[in-house]
């Protein structure tokens, strides 16, 4: 059966216009006259303002809590008749207070590093159902902090456990240096970045830049093209990889600088490197700390809870489906949503849970998306923590009686561990997997097999991004530059190449002859002249994005491998998860247009 939806938000339609995609567009006007009213419903935004959150709900109460749905009356008074003109606002900003597009200052001009980026057509109308993943989705991690922590902790398993040399111990760590979307050569200790049709553009061995021709001859003399896949490379697909990255390449300089000191090769190295990684997780270092002080570790937005509170309001059920398991999801999440003051928290509060219909820990992504998983479903016990085994959701009778769970447990949101998506359908009475939106940052354990397996919908979480356009947006004239270079470039040869012809074919005297080759060792100068300052434009364009890796999305003119993969798998994709709260939870996401070469000089706009 189908969920049913709730009531939508009313609003004032003349003043919730969609998005202006063009961030220098002057702001819309709209005419008022002196009585004209607008009615907004300000339940979110207003309740977020004041810091109270509402009390927990059922399951089926989507319609919000009352005391939160006061309306507000805001007077548009024009001055003898003229029109009220409507500033462009900057909405979700970390650190600031929530802004959602049922408020006032919602629904206007967003900023395009804020701004959702459609792949395929998504109406939001068709969507019963809204999932989330926690870590680097909703909790977004401080990389300075965070991944120095996951750093600092694999260098002493190394060191202490797995016997490496103890100047590790004096290594540091640069969290800018990586980027995602990166391959590791395990066997070779390269470091690559490929274009979208897999071929190799930029490439480290450790911290040493290989040259075009040392590039050539590792990736490209072979008869059979490589697929850079595993069990051979490594692909840096997440923000939790970058730490890793970084020291394999510090292993790898370490290992050609000092023969002898580490045994193992590098594939043996990388190998070792994911060992002290999984040491770290597993003995719960990386947690504990951020338990004892999540400020530190993870970015605080006060737009979580509005985004989520509007997506229930717009009558959809929510969900969380995520790897960690049940008490440090419940630390983190009480962080994000639960009430703070100004220096205390509590870990102990189950509030947040009155923002989701179903919490699922322990999910063993990529895995839970496969149907035929047989992974059993426990439900958990928010105060203890305690598992009881499940029927599809529905709990099994026990030997011992004493481990039922508390009567007194409210079953606003059920909170789970294990099970596959099968149990997520059935326990959100999901009809249809294409009426599911789930939204995460991993391209592989969150987007590509949820896709692939299943035809959800989806969204991915790309916290670069917001610089990246932002960047771009400044570098415009200079792409355009490029551009004209590149043409230039491509008429001189064509020119040198016409003026060989001639001399090889056509008939030519003497004089005429030695006036043709004068032309053409002009032309010839003249074309490296343009293809220095066009290298020179494009790398000092690469170093604006990053001074080793460049543009994310993009190697030399191609998109990158990293790009390709959103753009197949990736309905939607945006820097912050809740950029979703900034438009309207029925809008209908288009792509643009696509374009082939022979269509882009003629119809793109």
């Amino acid at each position: 059966m189908r969920i049913p939806k709730g009531r939508s938000f009313s609003f004032g339609v003349s003043l919730f216009s969609s998005p202006n995609p063009n961030p220098i567009l002057e702001p819309l006007t709209f005419p008022f006259s002196s009585s004209s009213r607008i009615l907004f419903n300000s339940s979110i935004f207003s309740s977020a303002l004041s810091g109270q959150f509402p009390s927990r709900r059922k399951v089926n109460h989507c319609k919000g809590n009352k005391q939160h749905r006061s309306s507000i009356m805001m007077d548009a008074m024009g001055v003898d008749g003229k029109t009220l003109q409507l500033k462009g606002t900057n909405c979700g900003d970390i650190g600031q207070g929530p802004c959602i597009w049922s408020s006032p200052e919602g629904g206007q001009k967003i900023d395009i590093g804020k701004q959702i980026f459609c792949n395929r057509s998504l109406n939001m109308k068709n969507i019963v159902a809204v999932g989330f993943d926690m870590d680097y989705t909703l909790a977004q991690y401080k990389p300075e902090t965070f991944e120095s922590l996951a750093y600092e902790g694999t260098v002493r398993k190394l060191v202490y456990d797995l016997q490496y040399p103890s100047e590790l111990l004096d290594w540091t760590f640069d969290w800018k240096y990586m980027v995602r979307g990166l391959v590791l050569d395990k066997k070779r200790g390269n470091i690559l970045k490929m274009d979208r049709h897999k071929y190799v553009k930029v490439a480290y061995h450790g911290f040493r830049e290989m040259s075009k021709e040392d590039k050539v001859a590792t990736y490209r003399s072979t008869l059979t093209r490589d697929s850079f896949d595993e069990p051979d490379y490594a692909l840096i697909d997440t923000l939790f990889s970058l730490a890793e990255a970084y020291l394999f390449a510090q292993l790898v300089d370490f290992k050609d600088k000092n023969p002898g000191k580490i045994l193992a090769d590098y594939s043996g190295m990388y190998k070792d490197v994911r060992a002290a990684v999984d040491l770290c997780h597993r003995d719960g270092t990386l947690k504990q700390m951020v338990a004892k002080d999540p400020r530190r570790y993870i970015r605080e937005d006060t737009s979580i809870v509005p985004m989520i509170e509007m997506i229930k309001e717009s009558g959809r059920a929510t969900f969380l489906v995520t790897n960690s398991l049940w008490d440090y999801t419940n630390i983190v999440m009480n962080f994000l949503c639960g009430e703070k003051t100004v220096n205390s928290w509590s870990a102990t509060n189950f509030d947040w849970l009155q923002y989701f219909d179903v919490v699922i820990t322990g999910s063993a992504k990529p895995g839970f998306f496969h149907d035929e998983n047989r992974a059993n479903l426990f439900e958990v016990d928010p105060e203890s923590g305690m598992l009881l085994n499940t029927d599809n959701g529905t709990p099994m009778p026990s030997v011992d009686t004493t481990l039922r769970l508390p009567s007194n447990i409210d079953k606003s949101c059920r909170v789970f561990q294990g099970g596959n998506v099968g149990h997520l359908h059935k326990l959100l009475s999901i009809e249809s997997s294409s009426q599911v939106l789930y939204i995460g940052d991993h391209i592989y354990g969150d987007i590509l097999h949820s896709k692939k397996a299943l035809g959800w919908r989806t969204m991915l979480v790309v916290p670069e991004l917001e610089r990246e356009v932002e960047l771009l947006w400044q570098l415009r004239d200079t792409r355009k530059q490029l551009q004209l270079l590149r043409n230039e470039s491509d008429h001189i040869e064509d020119e040198i190449h016409h003026l060989k012809w001639s001399i090889r074919f056509d008939g030519v005297n003497d004089d005429n002859g030695e006036k043709i080759l004068a032309e053409l060792d002009k032309l010839k100068r003249q074309s490296e002249q343009v293809r220095l300052k066009h290298q020179r434009a494009q790398r000092e364009c690469h170093r604006m994005f990053h001074k080793v890796w460049g543009q994310l999305m993009k190697t030399g003119h191609q998109n990158s491998r990293f790009a390709h993969q959103v753009e197949r798998f990736a309905c939607l994709y945006t820097s912050q998860v809740t950029n979703l709260s900034l438009y309207s939870p029925d809008k209908c996401y288009r792509p643009g247009e696509d374009f082939m070469p022979h269509e882009i000089n003629i119809l793109a706009l």
